[in-house]
């Protein structure tokens, strides 16, 4: 055995390693937050508070309205989640508790494959054949519910295949693996006898899942749906090469539009002086985002392990 002693140096020098791991976290993202807010600090006090809103982006005559591609981003994100979540949840559940070996092990496999799948054949796919082919679908859904009052408000008007929508079916494929991969392993870690207890209580399938394994596992499935997120709101190649380039700020979600990522994708090489600035500028308005997304997800999954231990 070990000495106390020995243990004690060890437990002290792994608790500093574990500290200093930390702090250089932080530090280097407090060296991103400075260097970028630096560089982008010409368009901000240019600008001032209308940078983040209003939508009115002329480079040309140097004003510079983020709001707009804001709006995009944010879109494009939800509309991911829309169906990005239930498809993932379902994915997992099934694997985790009604799929035979040899199919939960081939599913596994494809979602693997999915996650490693680089962003930018994403976007090939989704311009070049994803697009052309799912604009007249658009349009008949379009022209069938044009005339209706609410869905017209969303789903009418002209539509394009290079739209909020076509980004945000993208995002979805992109983040399902994430957001599967991620509830799998929670779901995984219910304890057998929570199962068993509802069972023997006469419960079915389905009412087990309900009342013992998703109780159990909210507060990691709504972490990982924060992740995903959080990777929606910052992909750049695949929203670049489908949402349309247009600064619009519209409900129609078979309208163009723009993300943040794009625009500094797209208008990055060609920008100098302030319009250089404020494309910065449009990155620390995303890294701020991404990271009061993150808070939310921890204090959230925070919220339901409390609460959780409390029952």
């Amino acid at each position: 055995m070990l000495s106390s002693g020995r243990g004690g140096r060890g437990d002290r020098v792994f608790r500093g390693v574990a500290l200093a791991a930390g702090l250089v976290v932080l530090a280097i993202l407090a060296l991103i937050a400075y260097s970028t807010t630096k560089e982008a600090w010409p368009a901000f006090s240019q600008q001032g508070i209308s940078f983040v809103t209003t939508d009115d982006w002329v480079p040309s005559q140097g004003r510079f309205g983020a709001l707009a591609f804001i709006y995009g981003t944010i879109l494009s994100a939800i509309i991911a989640l829309i169906f990005a979540v239930p498809i993932s949840i379902g994915i997992a559940l099934f694997t985790n508790e009604a799929a035979p070996r040899r199919i939960r092990n081939a599913v596994i496999y494809v979602m693997d494959l999915l996650a490693a799948i680089p962003s930018v054949v994403y976007g090939l796919w989704g311009v070049l054949v994803l697009a052309p082919n799912i604009g007249p679908v658009y349009q008949s859904i379009a022209d069938a519910v044009g005339g209706v009052p609410i869905l017209g408000t969303f789903f009418g008007g002209p539509a394009s295949g290079r739209s909020f929508m076509t980004a945000g079916l993208i995002l979805a494929i992109m983040i399902i693996p994430i957001i599967t991969s991620l509830s799998r392993e929670v779901i995984a870690t219910v304890p057998r006898s929570q199962r068993e207890a509802a069972y023997g209580m006469g419960a079915t399938r389905w009412e087990m899942i309900r009342y013992s394994v998703l109780p159990w596992s909210r507060g990691g499935i709504v972490g990982a749906v924060m992740l995903g997120l959080g990777r929606a709101m910052g992909e750049t190649i695949a929203v670049a090469l489908v949402i349309g380039s247009a600064a619009e700020i519209t409900t129609q979600v078979f309208f163009p539009g723009d993300a943040m990522a794009a625009v500094i994708a797209n208008q990055f090489g060609e920008a100098s002086s302030i319009h250089r600035a404020a494309l910065i500028g449009l990155g620390v308005v995303l890294f701020v985002m991404t990271i009061l997304v993150n808070m939310a997800a921890r204090g959230i999954v925070g919220r339901f392990d409390r609460r959780l231990a409390g029952t």
